[in-house]
């Protein structure tokens, strides 16, 4: 039997919803960079030369990346679960869950937008060079509390956007007078979904959202301005790429073999228990491998060597467990419906 259009349109919700996050936030971040560096507004020629460094739009671009990232998987897990929940045939009687779920996420956006950006900026220009509370604080003061300000802001935004992808999603897929379906009317699915595949990239894209994130918030306390383009490069792109290539493998692996139903929030689950599991391993082996080389330096011996190598050891580690821990968590998780 061939699909019709909104049966079609149905099983493409999930993609939907996360392209139109993807959409929104792009296009509110063109229409504040834009603004912000007007040719016509004060200060605009300082505020180009500032982000023409490398130091501050490398670093930007995948914090964006990020966020947008994060914004649409959640909205993907929301409508994956009403979708394999309810089913194509009564997903599919909803009219505009597109445009519903764009007006709130949009408005969500705009709000977050106009209300906590400025507050937060109004906050870290308290705390700058030349600023109102500088000469209070000094130097490593200000560093520590302009890292402890990221922590904050990473966590309040975090939150805001998954309230608003939860809020968009809750009012575009609510049912308000739709007839109740024979479940033996359902019609079969006529694009083969990997649900392995899906609960796997879900896992990366979680696990790697939560990786930049802290990356984020170490930012904080490095001067980006003594690093050449390179190791920019390689820290804010080439490292959270590999962490997601890991993730994805270990989710694969652990999803194996293919899970019966997707259950995406099973997945997020798993991408933050694994992602909390691995900081706290690594941070134990990290203040061990201190407090060896802490006993080594007081017997005479230099220590540099071996700050070196414990960091080259923790960072295999780190990629080692990455694998171990996202596949044995995921296979937990999906233990019942493999």
């Amino acid at each position: 039997m061939a699909a019709s259009p909104s049966f079609e349109r149905a099983q493409r919700l999930p993609k939907d919803f996360a392209w139109i996050t993807v959409a929104i936030g792009a296009a509110l971040f063109i229409v504040n960079m834009t603004v912000l560096l007007l040719p016509s507004l004060p200060h605009s020629e300082q505020m180009r030369s500032l982000y023409a460094q490398p130091a501050v739009w490398v670093p930007l671009l995948p914090r964006v990346l990020t966020v947008w990232l994060l914004a649409a998987t959640l909205a993907w897990c929301h409508a994956r679960k009403a979708l394999d929940e309810r089913g194509a045939v009564r997903i599919a009687q909803l009219r505009g869950a597109g445009s519903r779920f764009a007006a709130v996420y949009l408005t969500a956006m705009v709000v977050n937008a106009l209300a906590l950006t400025p507050l937060f900026y109004r906050a870290q220009v308290l705390f700058m060079p030349g600023g109102p509370l500088h000469e209070h604080v000094g130097m490593y003061g200000l560093r520590s509390i302009m890292a402890a300000s990221v922590l904050v802001q990473s966590v309040i935004q975090m939150l805001v956007i998954v309230g608003s992808v939860w809020l968009a999603a809750r009012f575009a897929l609510r049912e308000r007078g739709i007839a109740p379906v024979d479940a033996s009317s359902a019609m079969p699915d006529p694009v083969a979904v990997s649900n392995r595949g899906a609960a796997a990239l879900v896992v990366a894209a979680i696990f790697v959202s939560l990786q930049m994130c802290i990356s984020n918030i170490a930012s904080g306390w490095v001067d980006l301005r003594d690093l050449d383009m390179v190791l920019l490069l390689l820290g804010w792109f080439a490292v959270p790429l590999l962490v997601c290539a890991l993730a994805f493998w270990g989710a694969w692996l652990g999803a194996a073999p293919a899970p019966v139903q997707t259950r995406p929030f099973r997945a997020v689950a798993a991408a933050v228990s694994a992602f909390a599991l691995l900081q706290a391993v690594c941070i134990a082996f990290a203040v061990g491998g201190l407090l060896w080389i802490a006993s080594v330096s007081v017997s005479g011996r230099s220590s540099s060597g071996s700050l070196v190598m414990l960091a080259i050891a923790m960072a295999a580690v780190y990629l080692v467990l990455l694998v171990v821990l996202v596949c044995a968590i995921t296979r937990r998780f999906y233990r019942r419906y493999l």
